[in-house]
């Protein structure tokens, strides 16, 4: 059996399957997300003879990392190889992503909730792959797990805790995954699993309308951020092809009635792309877009360089942006993505090599 990605009910359930107290999944619970241990041998809070029965009947299966690439800033985007999923007899091989970029006193880690993507936004280049599968709860988990484990063992002492924030925006729409993507939150934001707080969990979504009313029932979650882009119909539809499913008018209406906890906003992501959603017209059509929600803020994400017929905003196109909706009362901030020499920026995660980079690459 799999026991990454197990709740600790199926844990509990599964030591009950082998004749044990179930109260040895909670141990096993703890030993895997609380302790970080992915050797059932070296789960040192359960009798050696469990240990033993266990590895026999049980495994932790963590993504291979492939290749570790590593900015200028100390960003790492990590290539990945998953298991083979068996799909009708045949095998199905997939890569993802993840990027880890500390910060002082903080540490975020992207991670990618499918292999690819099916929205086919036009300026990211995962669209590029298309969907090649959805990941499992576990290969969710393993993404944090490695990357948290990476910086354990680069740490010096340090005199204070280091907050760690949770991104759900590599690879992949995590609303098109929901039922795998809410197994992984579950351990994620459980205190006595991983332990990330849900007001340093951010799930980010294309509007995927269905999927935001699922979460918005949600007795546990993160924060959600919706990637907006455009400033009418006309201009998403041609940038984000969903929008003709979802158009700008119903997935405000959604936005409207997403319950929002005391301490919380929804975040509106929006790519700047020079000469096609950057101007002053559009920055004053986003603020009527957005003027009758309450609690929001606009990230602006200077749109990062790619093998696609784009170019970026120029910093005072992004400036004059920034100031109209500030001027109007929408919190706005200029958001410069990480790692864009190592392609580990928003948009770039295409499984692409950068060996020839004059970087370190570690393997």
């Amino acid at each position: 059996m799999e026991l990454l990605g197990k709740s600790k009910k199926e844990l509990r359930d599964f030591c009950e399957s082998l004749g044990e107290p179930a109260y040895r999944g909670g141990q096993i619970y703890h030993a895997l997300y609380a302790e970080r241990k992915s050797d059932v041998r070296q789960m040192t809070n359960l009798p050696a003879a469990f240990r033993q029965l266990l590895a026999a009947e049980a495994q932790v299966t963590l993504p291979g990392v492939k290749q570790r690439y590593t900015s200028h800033d100390k960003s790492v985007r990590y290539l990945f190889a998953l298991s083979d999923e068996n799909d009708g007899g045949r095998q199905r091989p997939a890569s993802v992503e993840a990027v880890f970029m500390p910060s002082e006193g903080r540490q975020t880690i992207c991670i990618s909730t499918q292999a690819g993507c099916a929205v086919d936004c036009q300026f990211c280049l995962t669209a590029q792959l298309g969907l090649i599968r959805n990941l499992t709860a576990g290969e969710m988990l393993g993404q944090v797990l490695i990357a948290l484990e990476d910086a354990r063992s680069k740490a010096v002492r340090a005199t204070h805790a280091v907050q760690t924030n949770i991104v759900l925006m590599g690879q992949g729409e995590p609303l098109l995954n929901f039922d795998a993507v809410m197994e992984a939150l579950g351990i994620l934001l459980d205190p006595q699993g991983v332990g990330v707080s849900p007001k340093h969990v951010t799930l980010s979504t294309s509007g995927i309308i269905p999927g935001i009313e699922r979460l918005a029932n949600e007795k546990i979650r993160p924060k959600l951020a919706i990637s907006l882009n455009a400033s009418n119909d006309e201009q998403r539809d041609a940038l984000m092809p969903i929008n003709r499913k979802y158009p700008l008018g119903a997935l405000l209406e959604a936005c409207r009635n997403y319950p929002l906890r005391p301490w919380e906003h929804l975040t509106f992501e929006y790519v700047m792309l020079g000469g096609l959603n950057d101007s002053a017209d559009d920055a004053r059509r986003v603020v009527r877009l957005l003027g009758k929600l309450t609690s929001v803020k606009i990230n602006l994400i200077p749109w990062n360089p790619g093998e696609l017929p784009y170019r970026e905003s120029s910093p005072e196109a992004i400036e004059v942006f920034r100031q109209i909706l500030t001027d109007r009362g929408v919190p706005t901030f200029v958001r410069y993505s990480r790692g864009r020499d190592v392609m580990a920026a928003c948009g770039q995660l295409a499984l692409k090599d950068v060996r020839s980079s004059p970087l370190t690459v570690l393997g």
